[in-house]
């Protein structure tokens, strides 16, 4: 009996690359047209999500100014 374990990275590395063959013929069927429009549509709501999330996320905890008398 061979004790190897079943699924795992080999096969969701399998299934990515079955995804990306899916798309690029998919891609080829509606036209380069279509294809670019969709990808440039994609990358505008990247970007946009992007810039939402860098405004409305805090920048951190403000410094405590610490002042020090002198003797």
């Amino acid at each position: 009996m061979n004790c190897r374990t079943r699924g795992g990275k080999p096969a969701l590395a399998l299934w990515m690359l079955v995804a990306v063959v899916d798309i690029v013929l998919l891609a080829a069927a509606a036209g380069t047209l279509v294809t670019i429009s969709i990808v440039t549509v994609l990358a505008m709501l990247a970007a946009g999500t992007f810039a939402a999330r860098s405004l409305t996320k805090r920048g951190g905890v403000p410094a405590e100014s610490v002042s020090r008398r002198r003797a």
